[in-house]
């Protein structure tokens, strides 16, 4: 019998970065030098060195302090934290655009933080739970600087990313860009090979198992994440791309998940979902273009809504309120060239089924400001794959096709399908393919999706693409994350495991 656990959203701190920087409307920076300083480059100034500075908003991490919720209060917290991350949101707005000191925007949200923050130990004192021992302490905020490079600011030459004649910091409906920036880019051949093939041991299971979903054909797009933010529309503050069960969205239930239809092939109703890639060549997406027919529908619209209350939200709103691009997510959505979904086996021994509605997440769609500790990005180019970037975008060669990889945890506690911070429940295998103490091998899912990404056709050669990442974490590549749910029915799920154990690729 599994351990309930709340869903809430992953950080170690949730901080908000904003650049000094006018920004280009395919997503490229376009810099403000920063003043000559004196003093050191440190949270007390600016960089002396002409960098562009980047100040951002630290706050301390309530979700990650809540440890587990009772089971009656999951809902009133989820709402609370949701509201704490759309209150750093707004601050990260009122920074952005304010050329003013930022002490009464960080007096304002701490005011706000505590209210949100009372609501929330109410309700899991109302749960019949002890709120965490200074929960109440955890509203106030601080700036803190940072420095990152940046194009040069005069429009010429590979930083401008035309695709908007103003130049200004806005792109196609009055969004404003954060990154990324050409140093976020590396050419896949000048990266020296860093990803051997691991060693199996004797006793390895070396089988796979392999689910056929599709590539998103039927245009699953939403800014929800039932994982990290149940409950909770447009809670990824960027679109996911969908494959295999096609009613995910923030609303979603086991129960809803068991009942759904699917994309996979072979039965499988899971769900894996990541953040799109966007082409950064100034065109619309449909998510844009939705929002835009969406205000003309204006009323008739609200009608239609309440009418159909008793449908699922992901039907109804198919692009999360927004698509993202309300969050600084613009560009064309890249539509993957391939997706592979393959159950790969231990380098130790056997392998044990999942328990269905298992859920992981794989890498820090916050990693950018809460550091590397959880990231697992990985990106590549097609016939360069010896070769593996964790906080750089690849630039490929002519015909090589951008690669996206997530090796997912391995090793599961044996007792929970999620846990607070949905982490503790599964942890990746040692460098010898060996689990935790307390917990068992199960199969490993690594997710491959590749790209044809354009070059020239309005993006810049040196920023082509970008992830859709949340606002304040600047398109940065280490933010890449991916999600799963095990929706297999039990008797697929043991012809994976049976096929993995004794060393047959099957699927």
């Amino acid at each position: 019998m599994r351990e309930k656990a709340h869903k809430r959203s992953l950080r170690t701190s949730r901080t908000v970065a904003v650049v000094s920087a006018l920004v280009l409307s395919g997503g490229g920076i376009a810099a403000l030098a920063a003043n000559a300083s004196a003093g050191p480059e440190d949270d007390e100034g600016p960089p002396r060195d002409g960098r562009v500075q980047v100040r951002t908003v630290d706050c301390p991490d309530v979700g990650l302090a809540l440890g587990r919720v009772p089971e009656g209060a999951e809902t009133e917290v989820a709402k609370g934290l949701a509201e704490l991350d759309k209150q750093v949101a707004g601050a990260y707005g009122q920074v952005s655009t304010d050329d003013a000191a930022p002490d009464g925007a960080l007096r304002r949200l701490g005011e706000q933080r505590a209210r949100t923050i009372d609501g929330i130990a109410d309700s899991i004192t109302r749960g019949g739970a002890q709120p965490p021992r200074g929960l109440d302490t955890m509203n106030e905020c601080r700036m803190k600087n940072d420095v990152t490079t940046a194009q040069p600011a005069d429009g010429d030459g590979d930083g401008d990313q035309s695709g908007n004649e103003d130049g200004g910091g806005e792109g196609d409906g009055g969004e404003q860009q954060t990154g990324p920036v050409p140093e976020d880019f590396v050419d896949i051949t000048t990266v020296q090979p860093n990803a051997p093939a691991p060693e199996e041991g004797e006793n390895a299971s070396s089988g796979s198992f392999t689910t056929e979903c599709g590539r998103n054909e039927n245009g699953h797009f939403n800014s929800d994440n039932v994982i990290a933010a149940p409950g909770v529309a447009n809670g990824a503050h960027h679109v996911h791309d969908y494959v295999g069960n096609v009613s995910t969205d923030a609303f979603s239930t086991d129960e809803s998940l068991a009942a759904a239809d699917t994309t996979c092939e072979n039965g499988d109703l899971s769900s894996h979902y990541w953040p799109v890639l966007r082409s950064l060549n100034g065109a619309q997406d449909q998510g844009q273009e939705q929002d835009q027919q969406d205000q003309q529908d204006g009323q008739e619209q609200q009608g239609q809504e309440q009418q159909g209350q008793e449908q699922q939200g992901g039907q109804q709103e198919q692009h999360g309120g927004g698509a993202g691009h309300d969050d600084g997510n613009v560009g064309e959505v890249l539509q993957p060239a391939s997706v592979s979904l393959k159950f790969e086996g231990s380098p130790q021994g056997d392998v044990t089924a999942m328990p269905r509605f298992l859920r992981i997440i794989t890498g820090d769609a916050k990693a950018f400001t809460n550091g590397d500790a959880n990231a697992n990005a990985s990106w590549s180019c097609e016939g360069f794959e010896d070769r593996q970037l964790r906080d750089r975008y690849p630039l490929c060669p002519e015909g090589s096709e951008v690669v996206r990889t997530f090796s997912f945890q391995s090793c599961w506690d044996g007792r929970n399908t999620d846990s607070g911070n949905h982490r503790d429940h599964v942890a990746f295998a040692a460098e010898d393919g060996s689990c935790p103490e307390g917990f068992t091998a199960v199969p490993k899912l690594v997710q491959r999706i590749t790209y044809d990404v354009p070059r020239g056709a309005g993006a810049a050669e040196d920023t082509p693409f970008a992830v859709d990442s949340f606002p304040e974490q600047l398109h940065k590549p280490v933010t890449d994350h991916s999600d799963f749910i095990n929706v297999m029915p039990e008797e697929l799920m043991d012809e994976a495991v049976d096929c993995i154990n004794e060393g047959r690729d099957c699927g």
